[in-house]
């Protein structure tokens, strides 16, 4: 009922309002801005969405290193499997949507296609060729409705309030993360061994995600003009506009030096000398910390500069690098860069799509959004697998201390490639 009044109140707002940036300011201020129906439902998918996804995944770091005696070179190519095996279905993704005109219905493909695999894994048995074609389907479907889900979300939101839109979406999503290794956990202390209980409820939540979905989030309209100016040369050059080019240059340059989670957690449970049992518990660390930070942070950007809170967040992460490589061990080790991951994700995460909306025009908003995603990913894969090699050869104090000089470089970097008050 929440969602139908609400849906029906957002309904009223123009989706293009031809009025100039400042008398939209004036006309709605930040402080007064409520966050659409659209944002909120698309939220609730997000949460039992990740909940879903994250009831499978949680065990997989622990799994890969102590369950099949993986070392970090194969654990990097794996985690640069898994972070850029859905880039450049982002881009197909995001251009249909613009093409089709179809957001949300490109969308809900990816989300029901991520909600199959949920049945697949028990088929897969202990097959690792199963297993990791059953992931690889997934991150397609992730793949495929990234983009398209963060194009709604700019597109029902004015320009002002795109920072504290994104973080209500974000903080809902990182709740589902949150919740989903919990779930797991607590159905296998009730059912021990009962694998596929976790699959099954896994699924059913996955179909929850994409019911609300369809039912729930509306599409803003678009004009006719806009549809047809949406073809592949217009979705090529995109990333050729001055803003978005170097906005995806110096995202890319400071991913290709953010170091994979899996690697994170994994080096944090051994450097900080943790037992083996927490390492699928780590990440809710993480999670806890991103839920409850996204909503502030994303409206301090929309007050301080998003590309400003977005370096100062890899400045988080160079902290939690740094304590990583040190000589310290226990709990609050743990707990401190547990608390400046969290914050970096906060800080960059949406911030970044929020960043980049305003960049691209409304027609071609979920390709240029792909653009900017698929560059990000594609840089953390390469660094995830540079990670692997440096820590497979020497040791994982001195890659983090390298790793964290490179980001500090790039930070510095950043501030000269995308400057975006500059260019105002």
């Amino acid at each position: 009922m929440y969602l139908s009044s609400m849906r029906s109140a957002d309904a009223t707002r123009p989706a293009d309002p031809a009025v100039p940036a400042a008398a939209a300011a004036t006309a709605e201020p930040v402080r007064r801005f409520r966050v659409p129906a659209t944002v909120v439902a698309l939220g609730i998918v997000s949460f039992v969405t990740d909940a879903s996804a994250e009831m499978v995944t949680a065990i997989l770091p622990m799994y890969l290193m102590y369950g099949l005696s993986l070392g970090y070179l194969q654990l990097g190519a794996v985690d640069g499997l898994y972070t850029g095996a859905s880039a450049l279905l982002r881009l197909g993704g995001g251009y249909a949507a613009d093409r089709l005109d179809r957001p949300k219905a490109v969308a809900t493909t990816g989300y029901a296609l991520s909600a199959l695999t949920k049945l697949g894994f028990p088929l897969a048995g202990g097959s690792l060729a199963g297993l990791s074609g059953v992931v690889a389907v997934d991150r397609a479907g992730k793949g495929i409705r990234t983009a398209p889900r963060d194009a709604l979300i700019t597109l029902a939101t004015p320009a002002e309030g795109l920072g504290r839109a994104f973080g209500v979406h974000r903080a809902l999503d990182t709740a589902g993360a949150l919740l989903g290794p919990l779930i797991a956990f607590g159905l296998l202390a009730a059912l021990p061994g009962a694998y596929d209980t976790v699959f099954t409820t896994s699924f059913c939540l996955a179909v929850t995600g994409v019911l609300v979905l369809v039912f729930f989030v509306r599409q803003p309209a678009r004009t006719a003009a806009g549809r047809a100016a949406v073809n592949l040369r217009a979705g090529l050059g995109v990333a050729s506009q001055p803003g978005v080019r170097r906005l995806v240059l110096a995202a890319a340059l400071l991913g290709l030096l953010t170091v994979g989670d899996m690697f994170l957690y994994v080096a944090l449970q051994r450097q900080a000398a943790l037992p083996r049992t927490v390492l699928p518990l780590l990440p809710l660390g993480t999670a806890a910390t991103f839920m409850l930070a996204a909503i502030p942070l994303g409206r301090v950007a929309d007050r301080v500069g998003r590309w400003r809170l977005f370096l100062g967040g890899h400045l988080l992460l160079i902290a939690a690098y740094l304590l990583v490589a040190s000589n310290w061990t226990g709990w609050v080790l743990a707990g401190a860069i547990l608390l400046l991951h969290g914050l970096f994700y906060a800080a960059s995460d949406g911030v970044l799509m929020a960043c980049a909306g305003p960049l691209v025009p409304e027609p071609l908003r979920a390709t240029g959004l792909a653009v900017v995603q698929t560059a990000q990913a594609l840089a953390r894969a390469l660094g995830a697998v540079a990670f692997g090699a440096w820590t497979a050869s020497g040791g994982a104090r001195p890659a983090f201390t390298g790793f964290a000089v490179l980001l500090a470089i790039a930070v510095l970097a950043g501030t000269r490639i995308y400057r975006p008050a500059a260019r105002a």
